[in-house]
């Protein structure tokens, strides 16, 4: 990791592939998502568990398996985008919970059959991440926010408009 971003994917620009069938979130376990005390560095998240989670992301959507889509987040976790106005009617961008969201993210799969994301980067923060990939709306970018145990609690679409 330079700069707060970890590793992108292979030289030639295509996505890391990650080598077991799909990143296994530790359970409440946070001392596995957050770097150990003696490092000096308690509370930041550590760079093996945002590429692990950053390339499962982009497989699980890849997969189209909303299931596992969903299993990175929290049940009651919130999420933004300006997709959400154009598919769900939502003025504010704004769905809370995985019921809402899962309608939302059905109807995307539905609309776009063929969805497919490559990641591109991963930037880190204290508590959360920013996934750059590529997309059907070409560059986007989504950040997201964890809780002790690894789930996301909070996630923002951006694209580039235009």
């Amino acid at each position: 990791m330079r700069n707060g971003r970890a590793r992108r994917g292979s030289a030639a620009g295509e996505p890391r592939k990650n080598p077991g069938s799909e990143y296994h979130f530790p359970a409440g376990e946070a001392s596995q998502v957050r770097r150990a005390e003696d490092d000096g560095r308690t509370g930041v998240l550590t760079t093996e568990f945002t590429q692990g989670f950053a390339e499962d992301w982009i497989a699980a959507w890849n997969s189209h398996d909303l299931e596992r889509i969903l299993s990175h987040y929290t049940d009651d976790f919130e999420m933004s985008s300006p997709v959400i106005v154009e598919f769900m009617g939502e003025p504010s961008g704004m769905l809370k919970g995985k019921v809402a969201v899962r309608e939302y993210w059905s109807r995307a799969l539905a609309r776009i059959p063929d969805l497919h994301f490559d990641l591109l980067e991963v930037f880190v923060g204290a508590s959360s991440i920013v996934i750059h990939y590529r997309g059907p709306r070409g560059s986007s970018a989504e950040a997201f926010w964890f809780n002790d145990a690894g789930k996301v609690h909070r996630a923002a679409a951006h694209y580039v408009e235009g």
